[in-house]
């Protein structure tokens, strides 16, 4: 038997969080009235962007979703359910949400531990980690007409920031990679779903903004 590659396990954990990125992406399409067209491209916009961005940024090129077969599989799949069977997706908008929190945990610890692995810093390498889990959504508001979600509502990029983090100082150490990324996934899941029950939400200005 060949020897296990941990490899697998983060492109594995990759294809979960774009398959989940991108259904929250479609479903924005078909609300906005998109298109098939429109809808399949939000749906894949969400789901790499985020990588994609990463990718470029720590020099990974060109992109993994560019190059593997499954990274472009995946949304396509997942934005084709979305549009035929939208009415059934939409009713179950909040199971979507708690997907969402997932596929940012897990975004957050790849993308983080990619960077490490193309030699950033662990700060930076913290920071890459936040970009690939927000990312991809913020090119989807855009792309959609509406603010960021990131922006504006429950903490979202904090979440991911310190799951990265997390993650990115128990790879100092000799822990199996599993246990490694169980734990900053965990960390920014926790967060986010805490977020979401709780209304928690980063500081705002007091007082009216003269402009």
């Amino acid at each position: 038997m060949p020897p296990y590659d941990p490899t697998y396990l983060l492109v594995g954990v990759d294809l979960v969080g774009i398959f989940v990125f991108a259904i929250s992406g479609a479903l924005v399409a078909v609300r906005r009235g998109f298109d098939l067209f429109g809808v399949l491209v939000l749906a894949g916009t969400t789901g790499l962007g985020g990588g994609f961005l990463r990718d470029v940024l720590i020099g990974a090129t060109p992109p993994a979703s560019l190059t593997d077969w499954r990274y472009l599989t995946v949304p396509l799949v997942a934005g084709l359910l979305t549009f035929v069977f939208h009415p059934t997706v939409g009713r179950m908008e909040r199971v979507i949400d708690v997907f969402d929190a997932f596929g940012l945990s897990l975004f957050c610890v790849t993308g983080a531990l990619k960077a490490l692995e193309y030699g950033l810093a662990p700060i930076p390498a913290a920071l890459m980690g936040m970009v690939t889990g927000i990312g991809g959504g913020m090119v989807r508001d855009v792309l959609a007409g509406r603010p960021p979600v990131v922006f504006n509502s429950n903490l979202y990029a904090t979440p991911a920031l310190l799951g990265a983090a997390v993650a990115v100082g128990l790879d100092a150490t000799t822990l199996p990679l599993g246990v490694v990324v169980i734990a900053g996934a965990g960390v920014c899941l926790v967060l986010r779903l805490l977020a979401m029950v709780l209304d928690w939400r980063a500081p705002l200005p007091h007082g009216p903004a003269n402009v």
